[in-house]
């Protein structure tokens, strides 16, 4: 049987800026094929702009049909750019996702993985902002992501240290001057490939 993947997010998963196979979730699958992994298509359930809330909301209206072998979840960039508080709203929604992000990978919270909120506030699109309050505000909404993942017993990524590498390498961005580039999210691939395969491995053909 093949593989199934399930991607959870905003636009950062749904590759805001990028073709459709410069999305990072495609770019995984693409990386895991080519290492003999059968896979169908990733589901990506992701659209610019969305809060926890929204996501929550479009999970509710079109709920994934599980079960799922691998489940990422990447939210939480709107609820910061909004103003909404990291340690009361996002923890609530957060943990609620989460739960529902296991039961899409049958039950099994370490097929879930949490990726880190990249830092926004070093690409072009924040110039005239406070970029240090970016900075420090990113940081405390992936405080919560971090102890939310690790409460569920899900793992969780940093991709935000290699985000603000982009404040020295154009490439790193899309045409949008905001969001990652191509090249940014190979990088992230390469961080994510070594969980995946822990994840997958176990139940790839002929393992």
């Amino acid at each position: 049987m093949p593989l199934r993947l399930l991607h959870l997010g905003d636009s950062y998963t749904i590759g805001e800026g990028v073709a459709s196979h410069e999305r990072w979730p495609e770019q995984l699958a693409a990386r895991l094929r080519a290492e003999g992994l059968d896979l169908d298509p990733p589901r990506i359930i992701a659209t610019t702009g969305w809060t926890t809330a929204e996501l929550a909301a479009a999970i509710d209206a079109d709920p994934p049909a599980g079960p799922y072998d691998l489940v990422t979840l990447l939210i939480g960039v709107n609820d910061q750019y909004r103003g909404l508080p990291a340690d009361a709203t996002y923890r609530g929604r957060i943990d609620s996702l989460l739960r529902r992000a296991v039961s899409f990978a049958v039950g099994d919270a370490r097929r879930v993985i949490v990726l880190s909120i990249p830092d926004w506030g070093v690409t072009p699109f924040a110039a005239g902002r406070d970029r240090a309050a970016i900075a420090a505000a990113i940081d405390a909404f992936n405080a919560v992501n971090r102890a939310a993942a690790e409460a569920a017993g899900a793992g969780w990524l940093d991709v935000t240290a290699v985000s603000r590498e982009a404040a020295a390498d154009p490439a790193l961005l899309a045409a949008d001057g905001l969001h990652p580039s191509a090249a940014m999210y190979a990088r992230w691939v390469d961080l994510l490939l070594p969980r995946v395969r822990a994840v997958l491995q176990p139940a790839a053909p002929g393992s």
